[in-house]
């Protein structure tokens, strides 16, 4: 049976093309559906804002508790190692319990624990309270990114999964006011405490998500389905709902090359960006001040990169847009880490096309993973792939971490480049999915 249909890249409307670059995708959303893009867009927006606001305060938390670099970049690892499996589990309670009840619950997790890490006594319940906020910072994409997968016009699902992407852009400036406002005016010594229990805040959100959204169709059609199923098809349908479906032989090929995809591109991505603000710091010597215009610029070139490359996605295809944005990523963290000192202008020059790439490649997970698996096991292999290549990609700061002693932190920030070498050998495994269509079980 024949449980996904859809239509090539070849079968898009010529309409649909003249409509390319027309910002029409907000009026395709009606309903239901334009609630669930703004709990999506807010509720990753304020998960960036509680995972990079870690970023922000590593120097004064790593100063606090006396902390090496090693054991610096060991609390951002096992939030993101953390943050795999909690991806995996939203994608199947997703699957089980609903998108947005999934929803709902990973921004609580992410809120809470944000907050307590700003109580923490010391380094080891600091790094408990971090590893219990990556399992809601890994679930919210893995709920938010289905909802809006599944209520999206296929035409437009690359734009729209898009702009949601970028709000992580958004989340990441306000973190930066959040922090330069809060090191300007406290200690540096309680400023980092301030600045985590801010990260309550999100938890206020999930009262709008109760309140306004609800399942995509396409997931109420499938449950209604297997509810409605006997017998041997109740049974299938019962074990297809596992996680262990994506690694049955008909999804298998899909799951380990979009896992792949996954780790390469996160690797590189939390390389770079984990250690930026202690890069600007330590190696470049600018102030908490003198490096927000810096780390803005890299902030604004992503918010551009996320949304254009949901519109290229559209355009090109989710397999070259992948390429493009992995090939330019990884020149340009070599080039930007490798910059002579006193030519910190050049930090300028290369930061926005630096968070372009680097961060626009993301823009094209939502759509293509939702493409790849069937309404049966969108939320296990969506959750599974992004966040098991979160999980390994996650090593990358704590080995940037320990090479830096050795090399340098500019040249160990270099070394994450090699990263999206993986995206590319992923990409030549995967099939092209643009103007897909989501169809529940018939």
């Amino acid at each position: 049976m024949n449980l996904e249909q859809g239509h090539s890249s070849s079968s898009l409307a010529t309409p649909q093309r003249s409509r390319l670059l027309s910002l029409d995708w907000y009026r395709t959303l009606r309903g239901s559906s334009r609630h669930a893009f703004w709990a999506a867009f807010l509720g990753y927006a304020l998960d960036a804002f509680d995972y990079q606001i870690f970023s922000f305060v590593l120097t004064a938390t790593a100063a606090a508790f006396g902390l090496t670099t090693g054991q610096s970049g060991l609390i951002a690892t096992v939030t993101l190692v953390v943050s795999a499996f909690g991806g995996i589990l939203a994608g199947v309670f997703a699957d089980l319990i609903g998108r947005v009840r999934t929803l709902m619950l990973t921004i609580a997790v992410y809120s809470l624990f944000t907050f307590l890490s700003g109580l923490a006594p010391n380094y080891g319940f600091l790094l408990l309270f971090r590893s219990l906020q990556g399992l809601g910072f890994g679930g919210e994409w893995a709920a938010g990114a289905i909802l809006i997968a599944e209520v999206a016009d296929p035409a437009q699902r690359g734009r729209v999964l898009g702009m949601v992407q970028s709000s992580w852009a958004v989340g990441w400036g306000l973190a930066l006011v959040a922090y330069t406002l809060v090191f300007s005016f406290f200690p540096a010594s309680i400023a980092w405490r301030i600045s985590f229990c801010l990260g309550i805040l999100p938890g206020l959100l999930t009262l709008y998500v109760r309140s306004r959204v609800s399942e995509p169709e396409v997931f109420v059609q499938t449950r209604a389905a297997e509810q409605q199923a006997s017998g041997d098809q109740a049974r299938a349908y019962s074990t297809r709902r596992s996680l262990l479906q994506i690694f049955q032989p008909d999804l298998l090929g899909r799951t380990l090359p979009a896992t792949l995809l996954a780790i390469g591109a996160q690797g590189g991505y939390y390389a770079i960006f984990t250690w930026l603000p202690t890069f600007l710091k330590t190696v470049r010597h600018l102030s908490v001040v003198g490096s927000a215009p810096y780390l803005a610029v890299v902030i604004i070139g992503s918010f551009v990169g996320y949304v254009t490359s949901g519109y290229i996605n559209d355009w090109l295809g989710r397999r070259p847009t992948f390429a493009i944005y992995a090939f330019c990523s990884a020149v340009l963290i070599f080039l930007y880490t490798q910059i002579p000192a006193g030519a910190n202008g050049l930090l300028l020059v290369l930061g926005a096309p630096l968070g372009f790439f680097a961060s626009g490649i993301f823009s094209g997970f939502g759509s293509f993973l939702a493409e790849i698996f069937p309404s049966r096991a969108r939320g296990a292999g969506q959750g599974f792939c992004y966040n098991f290549g979160r999980g390994v990609g996650a090593f990358f700061p704590t080995i940037i971490g320990f090479l830096s002693a050795a090399i340098g932190l500019g040249g160990a920030i270099g070394f994450g480049a090699c990263a999206y070498a993986l995206c590319l050998i992923a990409l030549l495994l995967l099939p092209e999915t643009r103007g897909k269509r989501l169809v529940a079980v018939d």
